[in-house]
Formats: structure tokens, sequence, C-alpha cells
């Protein structure tokens, strides 16, 4: 046998040998969330065995790399991505999550954008045949052993501040009405469970609407909360860190000209004696939980 062929004998015994330790290694019953440090946006990737929900891609292709880098190579499956709202920080990155990854439902509210790119999105979306789903309709929804409960966008909301481009009632989920209201307002909110672990996503949620939620009474104690809107002056509120009482808080943030996060909002979180990760800072945050105790990975 020639050197050329033990090598290469040798390498593919390596390559074997490292999936194999990849996929016996791996704890089988812990969840990952993993805050993706895609720069100015938001992009949270949920895992749990060979089961993703992805929620968010960031403003380009970033959000690639971080799912290469939790997801083994030979899954090529996303069970539910989540697009909070219509904003190029949320949803960019999604065109070619869509592109690459077979996805098997996204949960997406009816705001439509004029934006070129949310355009291509929409069409990736209905060449594929993928499933939509509605917030204000399906507003419970169960991935295996996790949990998600969509808080907010209410259907109150929605007919209250909509202007039709279609028909409200329309089976159709994508691009059903514009709207003269911030499209932060109508950011998808979601409570996550595992076991007794709790994550509150928020989006890009404001006070106004955060009082709204909060006075239906759906927040309640949770591990881990993703701070709204990048730290924003105007995202984060004391009332809700008093309902929520997280014992850790995320902040996806990048280099920006508005000051996020904002030095109130670093306070209020370390008055409460929260602990604070930023993606700015220590790049992709993850965590993980056996559904009852949470630990950071390092």
């Amino acid at each position: 046998m020639t050197n050329r062929w033990r090598y290469t004998l040798g390498f593919l015994a390596l390559v074997a040998a490292s999936l194999w330790f990849a996929v016996f290694s791996r704890p089988k019953d812990n969840l990952s969330v993993i805050a993706c440090d895609v720069g100015q946006g938001d992009a949270i990737l949920i895992q749990f065995q060979d089961t993703q929900i992805l929620i968010d891609g960031g403003r380009g292709r970033k959000v690639l790399d971080c799912l290469s880098s939790y997801m083994p190579p030979w899954d090529r499956k996303i069970e539910l991505v989540v697009l909070t709202h219509p904003q190029l920080d949320h949803f960019g990155g999604l065109v070619e999550v869509v592109r690459r990854f077979d996805i098997d439902a996204f949960l997406v509210s009816g705001l439509d954008s004029e934006g070129e790119q949310y355009q291509v999105l929409k069409r990736e979306l209905e060449q594929k045949s993928i499933k939509l789903l509605d917030p204000t309709k399906d507003t419970k929804i169960s991935i295996g052993t996790i949990y998600l409960e969509v808080l907010w966008p209410s259907k109150e909301f929605v007919e209250n501040y909509y202007l039709a481009t279609e028909s409200i009632s329309s089976e159709k989920v994508l691009g059903t009405f514009t709207s003269k209201k911030d499209p932060n307002d109508f950011s998808i909110v979601v409570n996550l469970s595992y076991g007794e672990f709790d994550a509150l996503l928020t989006g890009d949620i404001g006070p106004d609407i955060m009082d709204g939620i909060l006075a239906t009474g759906l927040i309640g104690d949770v591990e881990y909360l993703k701070v709204p809107h990048h730290g924003s002056k105007n995202g984060l509120t004391k009332e809700l860190l008093e309902a929520s009482t997280p014992e850790i808080a995320v902040i996806s943030v990048g280099k920006n000209p508005w000051g996020h996060p904002h030095k109130e909002v670093i306070k209020l979180l370390r008055d409460k004696g929260i602990k604070i990760l930023r993606t700015d800072e220590v790049g992709d945050v993850e965590i993980k939980t056996d559904g009852k105790s949470w630990w950071l990975k390092d």
C-alpha cells in the first residue's frame, strides 16, 4: 500500500471517528438556546437533539455561520422558523436559510414590507410551499418537548391597526396588511418552555406594547430574557423586569449609531442583579438547560 493510500485511509478513519464522537457524545436531554452573533440584529437558535427552531436571521449571512457551528453537517432541516417582524436586521439572513434548509413551518405575521429583500423572502417561501403559521391563530406550538406560546400580537391589535392589502380573514398569511404604526409594535413575542425552564423572546417590542402584554397577565417568572430592541432606551422597562424576574439577560447587538445598548437599560439590569451578556462583547451566547437548571456553555 502506498503512503498516499495510507494517508487517505487514515484521514477517512479520523473523519468517521469524529462523526461517531459527535453523534454519541451529544447530551440527550439538554436544550441549547444560542443568541447568534449576527452584528446589529437578532438571530436565536434553539436546539434539542436533532430539532431546531430559529427565531429571526439577522441582516446578512452571519446566521449561516452560526447554524453551521451548532448544527451537524448532515442535518439540513429546521423544524420552525419565526420571523418576529419584517425589518432587515431580523429577516435579511432568512433568505439564504430558506434556500439552503428544509423548513417544516414558518411563523410570520401578515405585516408586509415594501423592501425588495422582503419580497424576495416572500417569493422563496411561496416557491418552496413552506407551511405558514399565523401568530394570531397559532398561539400554542409544541415541537417535541419544546413548547412555544405566542404572547403578541393579538388579533384585536392587528384588526385595529391594519390597512388591508387583502382580506384580513384570508387564509394567506404573508403580506395581508400594512400599517402606519411602527413595525416593531407587531413583533412576535413568545415564551419558550422546556421543562421548568422559560425564556421570554421579545423581538423589538416597545414599552407601550409591553405594558399591554403585561396587563394580560401572560408574563410570569422566566430564567432567560432576550432584551427587547437590542437594548434600546425604548425597549426594556422596570415593569417587565419585575414581572419576569429573569436570571440572565441577553442583548443581541452590534456596532450601531443609536447607542444600543443604552446605559439606562444596563443600569436597570445591574440594579436587579441580573447577569448581562452581549453578543458584541462575547460573540455567540449559548446557554444549556436540562429543564430544571441552566448554565452557560463555555
